[in-house]
């Protein structure tokens, strides 16, 4: 029977700088607001982009897996 020897030396953690780790949070938190506004929120009326429906037509089908009335 063969074993598999275990590691001498202890895994070394990934240390990330507070400077990226803001900046991370920072762009998460943005593609995460615009994408719950134009999957969420977005509607003809109070659209940000006027009248247009095509945005409203083109995540139709997500708003609705998703859980978000919208009509």
């Amino acid at each position: 029977m063969t074993s598999i020897p275990a590691p001498s030396a202890r895994p070394t953690p990934v240390v990330l700088p507070v400077s990226k780790a803001v900046l991370w949070l920072a762009s998460t938190a943005i593609i995460a607001l615009a994408l719950y506004y134009f999957i969420g929120v977005d509607q003809g009326a109070v659209s940000v982009f006027g009248n247009d429906m095509h945005l409203h037509e083109f995540v139709h089908d997500a708003r609705h897996l998703l859980g978000f009335p919208c009509h």
